[in-house]
């Protein structure tokens, strides 16, 4: 490969650098980098939001916790990065939810569900409340993460039970 700007090939002595923000080009030099800047500015903006996507889209094809229902990317594997609805029982990618919340707050609405679009609960007795009546309609959602918090719980048994009914 050869400097962008002076054509220098890279060889030993010569040692290129590429630019920072593209990673497409290289330099002899940090004068010849200047120099370039004008005739590469427009191509390395190009590149650089190109990059970009690639990282923000770079997802695998799926997980074992299935799709966003509203997205229907992937949801990631960190736990943190999605949220439970208490209303649906509903795994939802964080990007959704704050997306939901931004419009919300927007467009001065109360706040709902972003799949369901029933009301957040006001109290965690009110989500407690929720959860139980979608475990009672045998919602298999519920049902997984109860048996998950009866097992962080140690009640092995009731995890079971839970788990049992989710997979029929």
């Amino acid at each position: 490969s050869s400097c962008a700007s002076c054509g220098i090939a890279g060889n030993g002595d010569i040692q290129l650098k590429k630019c920072t923000a593209c990673y497409l080009v290289r330099y002899c030099s940090i004068k010849c980098q200047k120099d370039h800047r004008p005739k590469h500015k427009r191509d390395c903006k190009k590149r650089v939001v190109e990059l970009h996507d690639e990282l923000l889209f770079k997802q695998p094809k799926s997980t074992h916790r299935g799709d966003c229902p509203i997205c229907l990317v992937p949801l990631p594997l960190d736990l943190t990065k999605s949220s439970r609805m208490s209303c649906c029982s509903k795994l939802v990618c964080n990007g959704c939810y704050h997306a939901n919340e931004r419009r919300e707050k927007e467009q001065r609405l109360a706040p709902k569900c972003p799949f369901c679009r029933h009301d957040i609960p006001r109290s965690p007795a009110e989500a407690d409340r929720n959860k139980r009546k979608r475990i009672e309609a045998n919602d298999p959602d519920a049902l997984t993460e109860f048996g998950t918090r009866c097992r962080e719980k140690g009640d092995y048994k009731g995890a079971i039970v839970c788990w049992t009914k989710a997979a029929e």
